[in-house]
């Protein structure tokens, strides 16, 4: 049992430390607040840990036998390494290609952009055209103004633009300002959060100093929920990015 136990330990910190760098990788780099929240990873990163940090170390516990020989041993560890390895691999490809890329005001709201958002062949097009806001592989997350959002996708009634063209067409920031003021309202005139929503973020908001009723907020939407995001009304800084639950 205590063989067992070693190799499991062994093998539980040698999961947790890749799988810590690759995650930490990519939340340093590219789903930092709130673009893990929008971006809605949570499955991705619970199938990778389920595989790596549960399944990974417990098949080794019941494959670990003293008795074997040490070449079948590692035999068998070096093929659940490949399984967790794969896990691995499909998770890092998943959010390598739903990372975020661009915080967007766009249509009166902000928005999330993910890179699976983007045609490539017009991301193609902006990178040779030379355009300041077309994306590259080490591309992080901008702000970025978007002032003609293109059609709906999804047709009447839908809400979330067809950012698939839209590097060539993104504006600096602050360009936006001033129609940002302008679309700047209190919480209460928010459709995007529901009843209980907007009373948690009255809640957050109070404890952070702001005013519920003060027009300094707008709301951000992704894959998910929407957060609430906060202004001070001179500056147009933001001060608070919030989540409704």
């Amino acid at each position: 049992m205590k063989f067992r136990l070693r190799l499991l330990c062994l093998h539980l910190a040698a999961s947790a430390l890749v799988l810590s760098v690759v995650l930490g990788g990519f939340y340093l780099g590219w789903y930092h607040w709130p673009g893990w929240y929008l971006a809605v990873v949570t499955r991705v990163v619970l199938v990778m840990a389920g595989v790596d940090l549960a399944l990974g170390p417990l098949l080794t516990f019941v494959i670990a036998n003293p008795g074997k020989a040490r070449r079948v041993l590692a035999r068998d560890i070096a093929c659940i390494a490949a399984v967790q390895l794969l896990a691995l691999g499909y998770g890092s490809v998943q959010l390598w290609n739903g990372r975020p890329l661009y915080y967007a005001f766009s249509g009166g709201i902000l928005q999330l952009v993910q890179a699976y958002d983007l045609d490539p062949e017009d991301v193609r097009l902006a990178r040779d055209q030379g355009t300041d806001f077309a994306p590259h592989w080490y591309s992080l997350p901008r702000w970025v103004y978007a002032p003609d959002p293109g059609p709906l996708n999804g047709g009447a009634g839908a809400t979330r633009p067809d950012f698939s063209t839209m590097p060539a067409y993104f504006k600096p920031w602050d360009q936006g300002l001033v129609e940002l003021r302008t679309r700047l309202a209190a919480l209460d005139a928010s459709s995007y959060f529901i009843f209980n929503e907007k009373a948690a973020l009255k809640a957050r908001m109070q404890k952070a100093g702001f005013h519920p009723e003060q027009h300094n907020t707008l709301p951000m939407t992704g894959r998910g929920r929407p957060v609430l995001v906060v202004f001070d009304w001179s500056t147009l800084k933001i001060q608070a990015i919030l989540k409704p639950d």
